[in-house]
């Protein structure tokens, strides 16, 4: 696939009907802080006929007017406090072309020619970066990247449906609530969980791990796209909740994540007394009391971590896994979240410690993330043609780092783009989609 850049420029946003806010600054929240400090990067795909470029752009510069912090700069303030500048420098808006038609190359394999429909994530001063590629069929392909440290994807994929909006000449509607002022600490601080290895860490910890890794980097490593059908989803949402009795049964996002955590770790060939876990994204929006809105715009997520011995999480069936997942999950509740703002304002100042967030780090075995937008609106992007009929991430090849998303199909299945040493794909490919296989674990 030979991409072509025709242009490579920084649009600003349009204040049509308002006036610019007279704030210099946004100060970054302890969600902001604690999270990965990284572009972030992904592709649509449109068929034919799609609208022009000048209408894209127009809609976007429209966008950055209502959500202004994608078109400032990261800096610091007065006090050297890191803080979104609303300085309105701008986006990069970049068009591009091909000299093939996109049915040559669908469906998009997770590979680094990928990286062509996007601009470069490195060294990026700029918080939202856009490409339109044209290809010679009219079909159009958009890549966007953004920096998580300014949004969540809860928050990003609001903006996203927000840029289609104004494409089409409509309201912006819900508008954002950009007060990222309401998370103060307690006084006295109430810090009843253990948040030191979990969410911070301390500087020695994330040296000695890198040390660690450096010999795995030269492997290979393999992005694995797995298609699971609504069919195979709804007997592995029966057989993770057979032992629930009368209680509710799992989700379906409890019933694929525990399937494959025991999938990839059995595929990986641990030792059965190595400690393995799944870093798992929880939205603070519902949890939080009082709730805070939807609406609201920035990060507002932590982690929870299920954890099981290998033996157990392999000997034991689906349930146990799945039950794990739910257990932990739940637990990461408002009195949680109360307790990591106190934590962050407090103990993780004095005792100098870095967020264990980090997208430089290459392998996660023998532990798993899990990237769920399953629930986000992406394919609502609708620039005035009608919506994408492919959505998908870029190019991430960290092992162990998984995104879920909702198949182009339609259907309710889901696709699973899973990062994999070359040598552990023959066997993950193989027990994948069976129910039992992982039974006669011994």
């Amino acid at each position: 696939m030979k991409v072509k850049v025709e242009s490579s420029k920084i649009i600003k946003p349009f204040y049509e009907d308002i006036s610019p806010s007279t704030r210099s600054s946004i100060p970054l929240t302890v969600f902001d802080k604690v999270t990965y400090e990284a572009h972030i990067a992904v592709i649509y795909a449109y068929r034919p006929p799609t609208a022009p470029n000048a209408a894209i752009q127009l809609g976007l510069q429209k966008a950055l007017a209502i959500y202004r912090e994608w078109a400032g700069r990261l800096g610091k303030d007065e006090h050297g406090n890191p803080v979104i500048l609303l300085n309105d420098e701008g986006v990069r808006f970049v068009e591009a072309s091909s000299d093939s038609t996109l049915a040559k190359i669908m469906p998009f394999t997770p590979s680094a020619s990928l990286l062509n429909l996007h601009p470069s994530l490195n060294n990026v001063v700029e918080l939202v970066q856009v490409q339109v590629t044209r290809f010679t069929c009219g079909s159009l392909v958009v890549g966007f990247t953004a920096h998580h440290t300014v949004a969540d994807g809860h928050s990003t994929s609001n903006f996203l449906v927000a840029w289609g909006q104004a494409c089409r000449g409509l309201d912006i509607n819900p508008l954002p609530l950009h007060d990222r002022t309401i998370f103060n600490p307690r006084n006295p601080p109430l810090i009843e969980y253990e948040h030191k290895g979990a969410e911070f860490m301390s500087k020695f910890v994330k040296k000695e791990n890198s040390l660690n890794e450096t010999h795995h980097v030269s492997e290979d490593i393999v992005v694995h796209k797995v298609h699971f059908t609504v069919e195979f989803l709804a007997k592995l949402k029966a057989k993770a909740s057979s032992m629930n009795g009368n209680n509710k049964p799992h989700s379906t996002f409890e019933s694929l994540v525990a399937h494959l955590w025991r999938a990839i770790t059995k595929a990986r060939g641990l030792s059965g007394f190595e400690t393995t876990h799944i870093r798992i994204s929880v939205n603070g929006r519902p949890r939080l009391n009082p709730r805070v809105p939807n609406e609201y715009f920035g990060n507002l997520v932590l982690w929870a971590f299920p954890t099981a011995k290998v033996k157990d999480l392999l000997r034991e069936p689906l349930p146990y896994a799945a039950k794990l997942i739910h257990d932990t999950v739940i637990k990461v509740n408002n009195n949680y979240f109360r307790s990591f703002i106190d934590f962050a304002n407090h103990n993780a100042k004095e005792e100098d410690l870095i967020p264990t967030a980090d997208m430089s780090k290459h392998i996660l075995c023998p532990n798993l993330e899990v990237d769920s937008w399953l629930r986000f609106p992406f394919y609502d992007l609708d620039f005035g043609t009608g919506c994408p009929y492919m959505f998908m991430p870029s190019y991430f090849p960290t092992e162990g780092m998984m995104f879920l998303l909702p198949s182009f199909i339609g259907d309710g299945s889901i696709d699973v783009f899973i990062p994999l040493f070359q040598d552990n794909l023959p066997t993950f490919k193989k027990i994948c989609y069976s129910l039992d296989l992982l039974e006669n674990y011994s």
